[in-house]
């Protein structure tokens, strides 16, 4: 499809955000009279889930010690549940089992998911808590667990097939997306408002501008000439200055055994785990970690195995050179090996005795990511430049496909409360989410 000269509304990133932005948009141009999908152009500088989207462990929680993170998260799930079959979702569940040192966080967790009719059980204390893991998996043998949060809804979406559903029901809205398109810059008018978008194909002038980049977001943020460094007013009542964006490396792999491999003691599908603890790990040939370290994991078909992650690291390379692109040459490495393919296969071993023994089994394909976190790790939703939406997802992004739905209001000029506590102004007032106990910085 050919880029045309003018639309309405360009949106720049064919992913999770920017295809479920457009598709909503879409729509409530359509019941509104306001317009349509042809008012809208999607672009991106390879394809559809060409970027962070398309590798996307695909897991779908609600697990946030933080509230407006659960809140979100809730709409988002509303959103898988309301067409499973195209977003290739499976609503299998999510688990979180943890170590002492998280159990008041999670026990809060499971209080306000109460508290908004979000499904969950919570099991406290530790022989309670192995009991009912046995219930599920007879051959589970963590150590240092004294709590269980199992949340009956969420579960994993296999994520190039869901990015096909999406991409299917806005072109079914006449939006056009046309991959190959490279951003190089923007025209601004005297105050900064953006006229047109620039690319290597030529100038699309706009109306409106949608970021949905993920990991690429530095790029943009440059583009544009907004602030390196951002003011958080602290607990202190001090400012203090920071980089508004850093890269981590996501590290992830699968266990190249059969999926079923991994079922319930009844044979089924089980729910995603994820188990933070403080117990030692180790493999045959010692040590690995005195903790605490985290993994999660599931059976996943589309990815051929067992999948899933352990904690990410701060990428010790300067932010400019990565931002020229974050999956090219001049990244990080992000292949499973080293500290990766011990941890997890030992992490494995230690959550279920079924997997002693089969570290060798571990995929040696490129794996993970490059994730872009802000200055508090959770995401930047907000209006830049006067009609510049940047969504910024601080590598939230796969699992909230219910952004979209909020952006598309707020680009008509209904604000969203569920948007508000995202707002980059947070940061010089001090309105920061709470901090919790987890090895993981996006909990």
């Amino acid at each position: 499809m050919a880029l045309p000269s003018s639309a309405r509304y360009v949106i720049i990133g064919s992913g999770i955000h920017g295809l479920s932005t457009a598709w909503n948009l879409a729509r409530d141009l359509r019941s509104s009279g306001r317009g349509s999908g042809a008012d809208i152009v999607v672009i991106d500088k390879s394809g559809v889930g060409a970027g962070a989207s398309g590798i996307a462990c695909g897991v779908i929680r609600n697990n946030y010690f933080q509230p407006a993170m659960r809140e979100l998260m809730a709409h988002s799930v509303d959103v898988w549940d309301s067409d499973p079959e195209a977003f290739s979702y499976h609503p299998v569940g999510y688990m979180q089992i943890s170590h002492e040192a998280m159990r008041t966080d999670v026990a809060s967790i499971h209080a306000q998911q109460q508290a908004i009719g979000y499904s969950s059980t919570f099991v406290e204390g530790a022989a309670a808590s192995d009991s009912y893991m046995k219930g599920i998996f007879d051959d589970w043998q963590a150590q240092g667990i004294t709590s269980v949060l199992h949340e009956h809804r969420g579960g994993y979406a296999n994520n190039m097939a869901s990015l096909k559903g999406l991409l299917g029901k806005a072109e079914a809205e006449e939006v056009n997306v046309v991959g190959g398109v490279t951003v190089t810059g923007f025209d601004q008018d005297s105050s900064g408002a953006v006229t047109a978008v620039l690319t290597d194909q030529g100038p699309v002038a706009c109306e409106h501008v949608v970021v949905a980049v993920g990991p690429w977001v530095q790029k943009i943020w440059a583009m544009l000439d907004l602030p390196t460094t951002t003011d958080i007013l602290g607990g202190d009542g001090e400012l203090h200055n920071v980089p508004t964006w850093t890269y981590m490396c996501l590290q992830e792999g699968t266990l190249t055994v059969d999926p079923g491999y991994l079922t319930d003691n009844e044979g089924n599908m089980p729910p995603v785990v994820h188990v933070d603890t403080d117990a030692p790990l180790y493999d045959a040939e010692g040590l690995v970690t005195e903790g605490p370290w985290g993994i999660y994991y599931k059976p996943d078909f589309n990815f051929g195995g067992v999948q899933g992650g352990y904690m990410p690291y701060v990428v010790d390379k300067p932010s400019d050179e990565v931002a020229v692109d974050p999956y090219g040459p001049d990244s990080p490495d992000f292949v499973v090996g080293g500290d990766f393919y011990r941890t997890w296969t030992a992490a494995l071993a230690h959550c279920h005795k079924r997997f002693e023994g089969k570290n060798h089994l571990i995929s040696d394909e490129p794996s993970g990511g490059i994730g872009s976190f802000s200055p508090d790790n959770f995401p930047v939703f907000d209006t830049f430049c006067d009609n510049a939406f940047f969504i910024a997802d601080s590598n939230h992004g796969y699992k909230m496909i219910g952004v979209g739905a909020l952006v598309a209001k707020e680009l008509l000029g209904e604000p969203q409360a569920l948007l508000e506590p995202f707002r980059y102004s947070r940061y010089a007032e001090g309105r920061l989410h709470p901090v919790s106990n987890s090895p993981y910085p996006w909990s």
